[in-house]
């Protein structure tokens, strides 16, 4: 189980206004790796933004700042030099989502290839932002100038693919693949993720794999970090009922479901799939009382 103290130390960073993705990230990698050693690659991290930056001094022939061209010296470092790729045989292989293990082996997905491009380059001295798009983790880097139409001409990337930048077809073509057909490209497509927002995404992902692995206590471990970022999320509240469910721990799992059936059941539910949700969870809260009345 995870600690109130851990719990409250991620909760710390992850609100924190600094920028820093990293810590984290690490604090998340140590769910696994209870004796990672943070400042390892955190000192990674920073040789590698000192690298990344000689190089970018080195290339640099003029005050001004060249987006493409330094997009292109961090691509080289990164892709080709380092060995960053994106894993395309196995989606789902945790180690993927785990930020020392990204480090170590050199491949992961594109949510956490995103984040070392992002701590490096500010590393750097350049600002990359993540882009919560759908499916598909992207990369944005700010450029204000702006074309004779009157267009920003801010550029995509994709970390995944070796940082290639994508236009705006690229952009819709790749949501085809991810949603489907019936997808719809529009300004939220390419809507920037905040450091929050780019945690629980991560989170989410590993919480995913283990409850697909039945991996149930780390799953519960990650829905305990999930409900200190949002705590009135009914859908984790629901999660981690079921979880302690799954572990046995029926009184836990009654109070959780309880609260979800009280809060939910004041919604006007229309769906179908929400009505059948909410009378599968109560049918699990009746197993529970059952269980727990059988204790006493």
């Amino acid at each position: 189980m995870v600690s109130s103290e851990f719990i409250n130390r991620f909760n710390q960073v992850a609100r924190s206004p600094d920028p820093d993705l990293a810590t984290a990230a690490l604090l998340i990698a140590r769910l696994e790796f209870r004796k990672l050693d943070a400042s390892r690659y955190l000192k990674q991290l920073d040789q590698m933004g000192e690298e990344a930056l000689h190089r970018l001094r080195k290339q640099q022939t003029s005050k001004a700042v060249d987006p493409l061209k330094t997009i292109e010296v961090l691509n080289i470092y990164l892709f080709k030099e380092q060995g960053f790729t994106g894993n395309g045989q196995r989606y789902d292989d945790p180690r993927d989502n785990f930020l020392n293990e990204v480090m170590d082996r050199r491949i992961g997905i594109p949510i956490t290839l995103a984040l070392v491009y992002i701590e490096v380059a500010r590393r750097a001295g350049i600002h990359f932002e993540g882009v919560n798009f759908p499916g598909h983790f992207l990369l944005r880097m700010r450029h204000p100038s702006e074309t004779e139409e009157g267009i920003n001409t801010d550029i995509i990337i994709d970390p995944f693919h070796g940082g290639v930048v994508l236009s705006e077809m690229d952009c819709r073509r790749l949501l085809r693949e991810h949603i489907g057909d019936e997808a719809i490209f529009d300004g939220r497509s390419l809507i920037r993720a905040t450091k929050q927002q780019i945690l629980i995404r991560m989170l989410v992902n590993l919480k995913r794999i283990y409850i697909k692995m039945r991996s149930f206590p780390q799953g519960l471990a990650i829905t305990e970090l999930l409900l200190a970022l949002n705590p009135s999320s009914m859908a984790e509240l629901r999660d981690r009922g079921l979880l302690a469910y799954h572990l046995n721990d029926f009184s836990s799992a009654l109070r959780d479901l309880e609260v979800y059936l009280k809060f939910t059941s004041r919604r006007n539910v229309k769906e179908t799939e929400e009505q059948e949700e909410h009378k599968e969870i109560w049918e699990y809260v009746k197993a529970l009382h059952r269980r727990v009345a059988s204790f006493n």
